[in-house]
């Protein structure tokens, strides 16, 4: 697949899923569970089943020998050279809130690394979109190139992670010392936080715990402009579990000195 290619599926799968969420925003919706511990709370709604199932279409459809995985349905093809990674509502907490801070998450691997990714917006009308080469925003039909902040001094640095409870307990001092160590911080924007760091708006995104469909998508579109997304020890995170995302080689190295101290 040529980077064109690319670019014009990943906006096509932007239109396919835009129905499917934006008929439920802010609308009265039923809300599942599926968090099968006692006091956790894992939701989902049809907004998160729709969008991936009307993706899962398509996609089916154009690239029959590509493998798919998502969020909310089993896996196709996993051993499959060319794999589609979808999560329909990254930030369904966000979402069943009313507030715009989740996006539609798509992204494609190829032997198991991210090679292309979109994060769609559609009630702010925002495209974040890598297809292989430099990474792009979309709003209003306008197209302009994705920058990641030129700030290199950690101190100087806004950091962002969804929530501080994300982290397991012995994690927790971790994300602390980062705190403690930045100008800012600011909590609650799951995928948004990552768009915003390849804008050039903020310097550091941390997290724990995710899962491949959290942060694949997302991954070539930071690197298309300018950043760089790693584990808490500098090594790849394609498959999820810690996440340090940041503006640039120099936040990065002082970010992954910080936590491994």
């Amino acid at each position: 697949m040529n980077e064109t290619e690319i670019e014009t599926a990943l906006l096509a799968l932007c239109e396919i899923a835009r129905p499917q969420t934006m008929s439920r925003f802010r609308m009265p919706i039923d809300i599942d569970d599926k968090e099968a511990d006692p006091g956790g709370f894992d939701p989902v709604t049809l907004a998160d089943r729709g969008a991936e199932a009307a993706i899962r279409e398509w996609l089916m459809r154009h690239y029959p020998t590509h493998g798919i995985l998502g969020e909310e349905e089993a896996p196709v093809k996993p051993d499959a050279e060319w794999r589609w990674i979808i999560d329909p509502v990254d930030g369904t907490r966000a979402f069943i809130s009313g507030l715009p801070t989740w996006g539609t998450l798509v992204g494609l691997m190829r032997d198991g690394e991210p090679v292309a990714g979109v994060m769609h917006q559609p009630f702010t009308d925002e495209i974040f979109l890598n297809a292989g080469g430099a990474s792009k925003y979309l709003r209003g039909g306008i197209a302009s190139a994705l920058k990641t902040s030129p700030i290199e001094a950690l101190p100087q640095a806004t950091a962002m992670t969804t929530s501080p409870d994300i982290f397991p307990d012995h994690e927790k001092p971790l994300w602390y010392k980062m705190l403690e160590a930045t100008r800012l911080v600011r909590y609650g924007c799951d995928c948004y936080a990552y768009a915003m760091l390849a804008a050039g708006h903020i310097e550091i995104v941390m997290e724990s715990c995710l899962h491949v469909y959290d942060i694949a998508p997302l991954i070539p579109v930071i690197r298309g402009a300018g950043g760089i997304v790693t584990d808490w020890q500098g090594n790849p995170c394609n498959e999820g579990g810690r996440v340090l995302a940041a503006a640039n080689k120099a936040i990065h190295e002082q970010a992954i000195e910080l936590l491994n101290a």
